[in-house]
C-alpha cells in the first residue's frame, strides 16, 4: 500500500485513532468512509483512498474496486436520506491524497444549485453560518449509524 509519511490522511490512515471513531462511517478494503463536518448536507461523506495517490489515475490496479466503493456509499446516502442530487467532488487542493466528497443536495437547500463551496467560504467569515452549516437536522451519531447499519444490511465489503 503506498504511503506519504508528509500526507495528512496517509497518517491519519496509519494511525489507529486517525479519525475520531463515530465519525468513521465504514472500513472498506480500499478506501475510508468518514462523515464529513458539514451536515447540513445531511449525509455528507468523504471516501478517502488507503493507497496514496494525488490523482484518480494515479491509482493503478485498484482503481475499480474504489469507484466501486464510492458507489457503495452514495446508495447507502441515498437509501438512508433520499436526497434530491448526490454531488461528487474530486478535488485536493488543500489535501492532494485521492479522496471524494459525497454531498447530498436537498429541495429545501436554498443554494441546491450552486457549488457547495460557495457556501462554505461564506461560512469561513461568518461564525454563525459556520454553525448552521456543521449542524443538521439529524445529529451526527444518528447520520454515521444509519449509513452503518445499511452498509451491513447490504452486504457491504470491509468493516
Amino acid at each position: 500500500m503506498a504511503h506519504d509519511p508528509n500526507c495528512p490522511f496517509c497518517v491519519k490512515l496509519a494511525a489507529p485513532d486517525g479519525w475520531p471513531a463515530g465519525d468513521v462511517v465504514w472500513q472498506f478494503p480500499h478506501s475510508v468512509a468518514v462523515l464529513g463536518p458539514w451536515q447540513f448536507y445531511t449525509g455528507y461523506c468523504q471516501l478517502i483512498a488507503r493507497d496514496h495517490a494525488r490523482e484518480l489515475n494515479h491509482l493503478g490496479p485498484t482503481r475499480a474496486a474504489y469507484l466501486d466503493e464510492m458507489c457503495t456509499l452514495a446508495a447507502a446516502v441515498e437509501a438512508c436520506f433520499k436526497p434530491l442530487k448526490l454531488n461528487y467532488e474530486l478535488l485536493g487542493n488543500q489535501v492532494p491524497h485521492l479522496h471524494w466528497h459525497v454531498f447530498p443536495r436537498y429541495a429545501t437547500d436554498p443554494d441546491r444549485l450552486r457549488a457547495v463551496w460557495f457556501a462554505l467560504d461564506d461560512a469561513e467569515a461568518d461564525v454563525a453560518e459556520k454553525r448552521r452549516l456543521e449542524t443538521g437536522p439529524v445529529p451526527r451519531a444518528e447520520v454515521a449509524q444509519r449509513l452503518r447499519e445499511w452498509l451491513k444490511a447490504n452486504g457491504a465489503p470491509g468493516q
